[in-house]
């Protein structure tokens, strides 16, 4: 049992990322932690794990735990990187239960045999990362983004995995059908009223089922607060009314009536009495609930002829180094085309992509955008967002940029912090949004989705479905190639095999 006791963390400069907060893990649990990019899902589980987290946070309150905790963290330190695995997994290996887990897990066994961490798959860190955690027989686990870096065939095992382990566990993931199948209760953080207030809530129930009554809730909530609302608008427009006659009978009666005088000056007593009551009842009202994850930003006049050629491309090879990929392609890509290439980690993909992104980006007839996976390609992170998207002289630009991250609920503090300060997801819809404001007809994407949180997933992939323009992309995130492409191309075994 994993108990969390009156947990409060507060960031060096002093925003509350949890208040007060008591949670249990009991065995057997399965829970998902969610919420919005920068929330501190990340320094939850660190906390837990008992990993230092001093140098940007102070917290208060106790973790009590009747077992060990085996904790995976987003990616293998950069130190780990050149070990040989088994010496990355520990000393004085137990090789009978090491090759217990192998079997397990289902790792090939020549990957043990003299291979450095850096020269693997981003799925076969993910695997290898997990031999290292169970290899110190842990009685509960801590993921964080285990899905990150996993192609589709890592992540039906990643969900097997999980369903399949006996261990309480508590992991944070984006992707939101690994969240479906897995997830027997929610923890969701969240920072309402402009990050001014953090928010936990508790739900013991699906992760499909935690969204709908949250959605009904919401429109509950709304609907409700709208005709609070709109009741006490009447109520405060009829007092005006009365409170203005009253006061224009005070002003011209006769002072030759002070009986008439003392009856306006009672009503105007029991009035102002009234008015306070109104405002009291403004004050407690029920106010409409804005999600966190709300984003009120889409793609205007942007419109692609859907007869016109955006790629012809013909390759006897693709290579990387000295090593065939593919072989044979031919891809052809028209001007409403959403295609979506996936296959293996290692397969080829961001390297084809890359060089479809050089081909597009010198052309004339189209406006083309890159996001790639590292987005310091394409991002000076010393800069802030406003710098980002503004070019230093419109005013109105400017203002329009502050408008637009204001819809995707950047506060004015991160509107001027240097990127590199941000989280994933922050700096992914700021590229977002520089395609938006930059009008880009072609998006050229590298994992989109890869970093927003799952409940900013859904509103990302609705506004690029709308999109009229041409989308050539990577992703491994199922509801992405379900929902926006129309196109797939898969890279199997050296050839291109596409799924119209």
């Amino acid at each position: 049992m994993l108990k969390i006791d009156h947990l409060t963390i507060t960031t060096h400069k002093g925003r509350k990322l949890l208040d007060d907060f008591s949670f249990v893990l009991n065995d057997d649990d399965k829970v998902a932690l969610i919420g919005e990019e920068g929330n501190g899902k990340s320094t939850i589980l660190k906390i837990i794990a008992g990993i230092d987290v001093d140098s940007y946070v102070n917290y208060e309150g106790n973790i009590i735990c009747d077992g060990k905790i085996g904790y995976l963290p987003q990616r293998i330190a950069q130190e780990d990187l050149d070990k040989d695995i088994v010496d990355y997994i520990g000393d004085e290996i137990d090789y009978n239960f090491l090759y217990s887990l192998i079997t397990r897990i289902g790792i090939d066994p020549s990957l043990i045999a003299d291979r450095k961490i850096r020269t693997l798959s981003g799925g076969e860190k993910v695997k290898i990362s997990l031999l290292k955690v169970l290899y110190c027989q842990p009685d509960i686990l801590l993921l964080d983004e285990p899905t990150n870096d996993l192609d589709l065939r890592t992540l039906i095992w990643l969900e097997e995995f999980i369903r399949n382990s006996s261990l309480p566990m508590i992991f944070v993931s984006h992707d939101e059908t690994l969240l479906e199948n897995c997830a027997q209760g929610v923890l969701h953080i969240e920072q309402l009223k402009r990050k001014s207030e953090s928010h936990i809530t508790y739900s013991g129930v699906s992760y499909r089922e935690y969204i709908r009554s949250r959605a009904a809730f919401i429109n509950r909530n709304n609907m409700i607060a709208s005709k609070e609302k709109a009741q006490l608008k009447k109520q405060m427009d009829r007092y005006r009314q009365i409170f203005q006659k009253v006061e224009h009978q005070q002003k011209t009666i006769s002072r030759g009536d002070p009986h008439g005088g003392q009856l306006l000056k009672k009503k105007m007593k029991s009035l102002k009495a009234q008015g306070r009551n109104l405002e009291t009842k403004k004050e407690n009202m029920r106010h409409k609930y804005e999600p966190e994850e709300a984003i009120d930003v889409f793609f205007e006049d942007v419109s692609m002829n859907p007869d016109k050629v955006i790629l012809d491309l013909h390759l006897d090879e693709l290579k990387n180094a000295d090593r065939i990929l593919c072989e044979n392609i031919d891809l052809k890509v028209l001007g409403r085309d959403k295609l979506c290439l996936i296959g293996d980690n290692g397969s080829g993909k961001t390297t084809l992509i890359r060089m479809i992104a050089k081909q597009l980006l010198e052309r004339q007839d189209i406006h083309a955008a890159y996001m790639p996976q590292d987005y310091e390609e394409v991002m000076d992170y010393d800069l802030t967002p406003i710098e980002f998207l503004w070019d230093g002289a419109d005013m109105k630009q400017r203002a329009k940029v502050q408008s637009y991250l204001g819809a995707l609920k950047f506060t004015t503090e991160e509107m001027t912090h240097k990127i590199r300060e941000l989280s994933e997801g922050q700096k992914c819809k700021i590229l977002f949004l520089r395609m938006i404001l930059d009008e880009n007809d072609v998006l050229i994407l590298d994992e989109p989705t890869r970093n927003l949180s799952p409940l900013s997933g859904p509103i990302i992939r609705n506004i690029l479905s709308d999109f009229k323009g041409t989308i050539i992309s990577v992703s491994h995130d199922r509801k992405y190639i379900d929902e926006v492409a129309n196109r797939i191309c898969e890279i199997f075994e050296g050839a291109l095999r596409f799924y119209d």
